[in-house]
C-alpha cells in the first residue's frame, strides 16, 4: 500500500485496500488515527485506528453508527472492523463534501443553518429506543476513569483552564452538574468539523463514538464552542436561535467543561 504512516494495515484487508494511497487527517475531534483512502476508479474510504484499550472508542463508534444509520441518520456506512496486532480498526464509506470547518464557500448564516437543523433533527429521535448511555451518572464515571488512567490530557485544555490539574477540574464538574437533564439522542462531540455538508446541504455526522442518550445541550455546547472558534461569536445566538428551544447558559458551561476530560 501508498501510505504517509508507519502503521501497517490489518493483514485481512490488503487484497481489498491494494491499490489505494492512505493520507493521514488531521483535522477533526477524535483520537483515532484517521486515514482516507483514495484509488482511482474506485469509492473513497476512510480507515480509523486506535491501540485496543479498554478506553478505546472505535468499538463504540461501529455499534452507533449502526444504529445511527438504522434510525435514519447520515453517517459513514462500517464496511469492516478488525483487531490485529493490538490495535483496533474500522474501515468506513466517505460522505461526499466537506465538513462545516473547512467550508470556506460556505457563508457563516448557512453554516449555522446547517449545524443547527442537523443536530435539531438528530435531536428528535426516539430516546427509548436508543441503547446508548451517556447520561451524566454515566459520562461522569467515564471522565473519573479517564484522570484515574492519566488519559486527560491537560496541555489541551481551554485557555482558561489551562494550568489546572485533570483532578482539580473534576472537583469542579461535581460541584458544578446540574441537577435536571433534558434528554434526547445526542452525537456527543458535534463540532463543525464531525458535521459534512455537500452542495450546501447536510451529509452527515462523522466521530460518532459518543452518541448516545445525554443532555440536549451537550451537543448544544460543543457545537456554541466550535461555532465561535471557526465563524466567531457573533455566529452563536443565531445557531442557537435556529434550533430553538430554551437554552441554559450555565448547561453550555458545564458541558464544555465535560469535554475537558475526553
Amino acid at each position: 500500500m501508498t501510505t504517509e504512516t508507519t502503521i501497517e494495515m490489518p493483514r485481512a484487508w490488503e487484497s481489498r485496500l491494494a491499490g489505494y494511497h492512505w493520507k493521514g487527517q488531521t483535522i477533526g475531534c477524535s483520537t483515532a488515527a484517521v486515514f482516507r483512502l483514495s484509488a482511482r476508479g474506485r469509492p473513497a474510504l476512510f480507515a480509523k485506528t486506535d491501540p485496543t484499550d479498554p478506553h478505546g472508542e472505535l468499538p463504540d463508534e461501529a455499534a452507533r453508527l449502526r444504529w445511527l444509520s438504522a434510525n435514519g441518520i447520515a453517517c459513514p456506512v462500517v464496511l469492516a472492523e478488525t483487531r490485529e496486532a493490538g490495535r483496533d480498526w474500522l474501515l468506513l464509506s466517505a460522505i461526499p463534501g466537506r465538513d462545516l470547518a473547512s467550508s470556506p464557500h460556505l457563508d457563516p448564516d448557512r453554516i449555522v443553518e446547517i449545524a443547527a437543523d442537523a443536530l435539531r433533527a438528530l435531536h428528535q429521535l426516539d430516546v427509548a429506543a436508543c441503547p446508548f448511555d451517556r447520561r451524566l451518572e454515566r459520562s461522569i464515571a467515564l471522565a473519573h476513569a479517564r484522570v484515574r488512567a492519566g488519559l486527560v490530557d491537560e496541555d489541551d485544555f481551554d485557555d482558561e483552564r489551562l494550568g489546572r490539574s485533570a483532578v482539580d477540574l473534576f472537583e469542579e464538574l461535581q460541584e458544578h452538574r446540574p441537577h435536571d437533564e433534558d434528554l434526547v439522542v445526542t452525537h456527543g462531540d458535534a463540532c463543525l468539523p464531525n458535521l459534512i455538508a455537500d452542495d450546501g446541504r447536510f451529509a452527515g455526522f462523522v466521530d460518532c463514538a459518543r452518541a448516545g442518550v445525554a443532555d440536549r445541550h451537550q451537543d448544544l455546547a460543543l457545537a456554541a464552542w466550535s461555532i465561535r472558534h471557526n465563524l466567531g461569536e457573533a455566529w452563536v445566538a443565531p445557531f442557537l436561535s435556529r434550533y430553538g428551544g430554551a437554552v441554559d447558559p450555565g448547561c453550555l458551561v458545564f458541558y464544555r467543561l465535560l469535554d475537558e476530560f475526553f
